[in-house]
């Protein structure tokens, strides 16, 4: 029985892959991703401050780094599969020119 070799290449079409293809594009990818899931997560009211009990001035202006660093982690493991799309069609675009 002839087993195929065993290698630490990512398969084709995963984001590994995908950032070892092309790591500026991926990563434009992923970004735009993130910005997208903290637009998704500031929209559902994640972070919002409480009515009558808050931190004040201070936590209003540093609630959308928390947000941001959500969106960042959300997208760095996997996001919604956004970010594969947006690459792909990035790719796309780069060829066609």
């Amino acid at each position: 029985m002839d087993l195929p070799p065993i290698t630490t290449a990512p398969r084709p079409g995963t984001p590994a892959a995908m950032e070892r293809e092309d790591p500026r594009t991926w990563e434009a990818a992923r970004s735009f991703e993130a910005s997208f899931i903290a637009e998704m997560l500031k929209a559902s009211g994640l972070n919002a401050m409480p009515e009558g009990f808050g931190g004040g001035a201070g936590e209003e202006a540093f609630s959308s780094y928390l947000t941001q660093e959500y969106a960042d982690i959300m997208s760095e493991r996997g996001g919604f599969g956004l970010a594969e799309r947006i690459f792909e069609s990035l790719k796309l675009s780069e060829q066609g020119r």
